[in-house]
């Protein structure tokens, strides 16, 4: 249906939220009163959308996220489906928390453990939950020693602009690889929190001439909306058939590509879970709009 309607013929990576529960209420988090919704995935609805994403679109990786996909009870199933059944690779976004049992167990089935942290110490522990920022070092230190590559996300604002280089000293003594680093949005939670917006306008630019200029001990991926130009209001893809990165599917089945769609129901397709199908439900404000590159700055 994606190809039949947009060109589309491969999509590589599936960002599959699995529910909107989470044990946290992170000041800054885009699901904001969805948190609370019941909506979730089956383990064999999961399989299902793997298979078919696979099977028609070529789809070769999978990142699972939620809500958090750590209190998800059959992530274990759907992780193995992927890696053993699929061969694809498999990524979870996790906030890290008290994870340490589950992780060793899906482990041998793990490519990368992304961690979000949103600061050093009591910035993260403020923006997150206390003893979080602990317990996500803890978790990345469990992955490194169980042979789990590891990667960690950030979310920018105005209290933690100053310590993306202090975290990415930190990260780099654990042996993470990667930090993405992203803009933060005013909708859900964060809409209730203008404080963590940055609105000084040329704050980007000197993050970002810092970081060309840091002999940075891991990769750094700055989100597009950080860039110098900023990521373009509708990503249109050139005429013809084409390859996308991603598509993103939330625990109602509602399914996204797109630059700036984050806290929107503008989804012009939905993956219908009983029927095992992808169906087209276009509306007066859906926009066809397509994932665009990031900004990346390698390690020394």
């Amino acid at each position: 249906m994606i190809g039949e309607v947009t060109g589309i013929r491969k999509i590589r990576m599936l960002y599959l939220q699995l529910l909107y529960r989470c044990n946290f209420t992170c000041l800054h988090c885009f699901h904001g009163k969805r948190l609370q919704y019941a909506d979730a995935f089956t383990a064999e609805e999961a399989a299902s959308l793997l298979s078919l994403m696979r099977d028609e679109y070529g789809t070769e990786a999978v990142t699972l996220l939620g809500g958090e996909p750590f209190v998800y009870r059959e992530l274990p199933q759907v992780v193995r489906h992927a890696k053993q059944e699929l061969g694809q690779r498999v990524e979870i976004c996790t906030n890290g928390y008290r994870i340490e049992r589950r992780l060793t167990e899906i482990a041998p089935h793990l490519d990368l453990l992304r961690v979000s942290l949103e600061g050093v110490g009591s910035t993260n522990d403020g923006i997150r939950k206390r003893g979080s920022y602990q317990s996500a070092l803890s978790s990345l230190g469990l992955a490194r020693d169980l042979g789990v590559p590891t990667g960690a996300t950030m979310t920018v604002t105005s209290q933690n602009i100053g310590e993306v280089l202090p975290l990415t000293s930190i990260l780099g003594q654990l042996g993470v690889r990667q930090l993405k680093l992203h803009h933060l949005r005013p909708v859900g939670n964060a809409a209730d929190h203008p404080e963590l917006l940055v609105t000084d306008t040329t704050a980007y630019g000197r993050l970002r001439e810092e970081l060309a200029k840091t002999r940075l001990p891991l990769e750094v991926i700055v989100d597009e909306d950080l860039s110098e130009s900023g990521a373009p209001e509708i990503c249109a893809p050139s005429d013809g058939p084409r390859d996308i990165d991603r598509i993103e599917a939330d625990p109602r089945g509602a399914l996204t590509m797109s630059c700036k769609a984050v806290g929107r129901d503008s989804h012009a397709f939905w993956y219908e879970k009983a029927a095992n199908c992808i169906v087209h439900r276009p509306s007066a404000t859906d926009e066809l709009t397509l994932s665009v590159p990031d900004v990346v700055y390698a390690r020394a």
